[in-house]
């Protein structure tokens, strides 16, 4: 019965009723996995009470999802194609949900972030399923729709994880609080276990089919040489920046280097490559991937800054943070549910549009951390901020993607699509460790006094970098074309 379900749908505009309820369950499970992108911001400052954990571990628990999340989305879109992406999705959620519980349970900060990157993984795994199911499940015109509404819950699950997770954490205490922030996912897994295994249509002889070949050793290189410029960048500053962290950035980018050039010889021998280097030859996708890495780099690290000045810093409570991101949750819900049809009338205008935005908050928040006192400091004083902020980040998160494929021919769509993706989650990794390293080798602490305004100087040069790649994002849009063809 589950089966029964065809995955090509007709040239009709009609979509049946189960294509709405699959799409819902999809949603359901990108939601959790991008919910747990932000809400685990606000858990930071209890997390390192509770179990001791150092600055760069910190950094580790947002990086190490982050990172893992985006290394597994490009081969999990693959063995999706080869098998059917109903079980990629179930099996990936089973593990997101398992290694949620891990979360909650580990005992030591090693353990909590070994439970991060299986979780990272798990999340890289199902994801890619949804834009798959989309484009498998509805037609032309009504396909643009569910990728808005897809978009949208984007940028709603972003932007309401700080809220959540300091409601939790102040509902059950520091101690538990932290723990049913990764506990909140086990009853929606487990919804949508059943979900996926009743609505979600298998693999159909009517869906094209995958060239065969994953590219493992591909894979190894951009992975290892992705983790050799991370772990740098985030224990770095912890340790003094000794010289192997300098020659294991250059060690990364040697490994990076070699995997593109792995990537041209298998495509010369006919091979499929993990990233088809003829993406690449064309100066306007290079740019947009630019811009993905370095938007994201932007917007991630917004409340990793936030919740620890108001945490640690100031001494206030984590429902307390979460409250701060109201107005960006409530700018981004407002400006994501018009972004579609802004996106129709104004073209690439919306990018710049959005991204402009989020450089007057972002730049406007710098000026107010790096001004105010930490006895005069308050949230109402970053409301507009991050209210212009979180109009921005609407409007540019649902439709950025679009551009970006739009710069490339049709029969890579797919694959380009996959690197975007990639190249967001890898943005948040490389942004939370470097803005980690620049907040913690700010702080200007020499006493018990001195902690709030400390960590306000901190916070405020942290504020500074992701304000840079805010307006470096905002020059970039200009590389991706006026319009999407096509669009509805």
């Amino acid at each position: 019965m589950t089966d029964s379900i065809a995955s090509a749908t007709p040239p009709s505009t009609e979509v049946p009723a189960r294509a709405w309820k699959a799409l819902v369950v999809l949603l359901l499970g990108m939601f959790m996995a991008l919910l747990d992108t932000t809400i685990v911001n606000v858990a930071l400052p209890t997390i390192s009470t509770t179990l001791e954990a150092s600055e760069s571990v910190l950094s580790w628990i947002i990086s190490g999802y982050a990172l893992a999340f985006g290394l597994a989305l490009i081969p999990a879109g693959k063995v999706g194609d080869r098998i059917g992406h109903k079980w990629v999705f179930f099996t990936g959620l089973a593990l997101f949900t398992l290694a949620s519980f891990a979360c909650g349970l580990a005992q030591d900060d090693l353990q909590l972030v070994v439970a991060r990157v299986v979780q990272g993984l798990a999340g890289g795994m199902f994801v890619p399923a949804v834009t798959a199911f989309i484009q498998l499940l509805f037609p032309g015109p009504v396909r643009g729709k569910a990728f808005a509404i897809m978009g949208a819950v984007i940028g709603v699950s972003t932007a309401l994880g700080p809220i959540a997770g300091g409601l939790i954490i102040q509902a059950f205490g520091d101690e538990n609080g932290w723990r049913l922030v990764f506990w909140v996912n086990l009853p929606i897994g487990i919804v949508g276990l059943v979900a996926a295994a009743v609505l979600l249509p298998g693999k159909t002889d009517t869906e094209p089919a995958a060239r065969p070949g994953i590219d493992w050793l591909g894979l190894v290189l951009i992975s290892a040489g992705l983790i050799a410029l991370l772990v740098p960048l985030i224990e770095g500053q912890e340790l003094g920046w000794p010289m192997w962290t300098y020659l294991t950035i250059a060690a990364g980018l040697g490994l990076i280097a070699l995997f593109g050039w792995w990537e041209v010889i298998r495509t010369g021998r006919g091979q499929n490559p993990l990233v088809p280097p003829r993406l690449f030859t064309r100066p306007a996708f290079t740019g947009g991937v630019i811009l993905a890495l370095v938007y994201f780099a932007a917007f991630t690290s917004i409340f990793f800054t936030i919740s620890l000045l108001w945490q640690t810093g100031l001494g206030n409570t984590a429902l307390a943070s979460g409250l701060v991101s109201i107005p960006f949750a409530i700018g981004s819900i407002i400006a994501a549910s018009q972004s579609n049809r802004l996106t129709i009338k104004l073209g690439r205008t919306v990018l710049i549009l959005g991204a402009s935005l989020v450089s007057i908050g972002l730049i406007w928040l710098w000026i107010i951390l790096a001004t105010s006192s930490a006895d005069t400091i308050s949230h109402w004083t970053l409301t507009v901020p991050l209210f212009i902020a979180g109009l921005g980040n609407g409007a540019f998160i649902a439709p950025n993607a679009q551009f970006i494929v739009a710069t490339v021919d049709r029969d890579d769509a797919g694959a380009a699509s996959g690197v975007i993706s990639t190249m967001q989650r890898v943005g948040s990794a490389i942004g939370i460790a470097v803005i980690g390293s620049v907040l913690f080798g700010s702080l200007e602490i020499t006493g018990p006094d001195t902690v709030g305004s400390g960590f306000l100087h901190g916070a405020a040069m942290a504020m500074a970098v992701s304000a840079a790649f805010s307006v470096i994002a905002l020059a970039l849009v200009f590389a991706l074309p006026k319009k999407v063809q096509g669009a509805h």
